[in-house]
């Protein structure tokens, strides 16, 4: 793996906007690198805050930390732009430059059942679109980029926690292939029930079918809601990170109270076991944070802990068939 951090371009841009001081942040796999990158900043006379908090996509800016300790620019690595905040983001995306030729030819005798093929790639590969277009093409397939829609910044862009670009095709295409990793393609699969999902996986030279992840994400979820059906006192947690608000609070409370639970807000900056542990009165838990933290992470979590749709379903306000239909996520 060869990681393009895009000094030369983060400089141009900083000497143009001429900050004093920046908060630097990056995902979990790549803090290794951040003193090379504060070193360039820091030639331009520029103070550097690196963010040791956790940065698992565009949803994580964090504008409190940037303002509580003065900086006046977040410079965000490793993703696009995911939701409009009142601070200055520079946003650099990070690009992985690897040679997808040898992976891409491995994955005809998986897609050669299929004709059209919607296509969507994590953002490190954005720049290498143009040329898996026009191998798949050559090799007699239809690409079809997901759609611009919801949080995704660019055409074909896939992020982890909703998928209606890649639902605004589903009906043009046979199969989906997502170049990046288990956790997107896992995400497109949960989403897109009715269509084959491969995962083109650069870092392991694999290819990947994801439905038997699905089904064992699935029985994890008709587990969690069942469970939840039976739960008294529910926790409705609020994430306090700008990008993370998925569903809405004031009727999950009606509908809990109509059904004869209790229920109280909660708000955190992540959620972890050890944090909800402490609310022991608790039988169960909703997140309208990230939808990927209560599907991924079942089985970290001793209490049911749900997405909002999947709480509309415990408490039969939307069916389990509609549910499934439209794709759990």
């Amino acid at each position: 793996m060869t990681l393009d951090f895009e000094l030369p371009n983060l400089i141009k841009e900083l000497k143009k906007r001429k900050p004093t001081k920046v908060l630097i942040q990056l995902p979990e796999g790549v803090k290794q690198n951040v003193s090379e990158i504060a070193s360039e900043i820091e030639k331009l006379g520029i103070n550097v805050v690196i963010s040791g908090e956790t940065c698992w996509g565009g949803c994580s800016v964090s504008v409190a930390e940037a303002k509580n300790v003065g900086a006046d620019l977040i410079v965000h690595f490793g993703h696009a732009e995911f939701t409009k905040v009142n601070f200055p983001v520079l946003y650099i995306e990070i690009r992985d430059d690897l040679n997808l030729i040898p992976l891409l030819k491995k994955s005809l005798s998986s897609l050669k059942k299929f004709k059209n093929i919607g296509f969507s790639y994590s953002v490190q590969h954005r720049q290498d679109v143009s040329r898996i277009i026009d191998f798949y093409e050559k090799s007699g397939k239809k690409i079809i980029l997901s759609k611009k829609k919801g949080h995704a910044f660019y055409e074909g862009q896939v992020i982890g926690c909703e998928y209606s670009g890649l639902k605004s095709i589903k009906e043009k295409v046979d199969c989906f292939v997502i170049l990046g990793n288990k956790f997107h393609s896992l995400g497109a699969a949960l989403a897109l029930p009715s269509k084959k999902v491969f995962l083109l996986d650069v870092y392991n030279d694999e290819i990947s079918e994801m439905s038997e992840f699905k089904e064992k994400i699935m029985k994890q979820r008709i587990v969690a809601i069942e469970k939840f059906k039976n739960a008294k006192n529910v926790g409705i947690i609020l994430e306090t990170k700008i990008g993370q608000k998925f569903g809405d609070s004031k009727i999950l409370i009606e509908k809990l109270e109509k059904s004869g639970k209790k229920s109280i807000l909660i708000s955190m900056s992540e959620i972890s076991p050890e944090k909800l542990m402490n609310f022991y009165h608790l039988d169960a838990f909703v997140e309208l944070a990230c939808p990927r933290v209560a599907v991924d992470d079942f089985a970290k979590y001793s209490k049911p802990l749900l997405t909002f749709r999947e709480s509309l379903v415990a408490l039969r306000e939307i069916s389990w068939e509609k549910f499934l239909d439209e794709g759990i996520i």
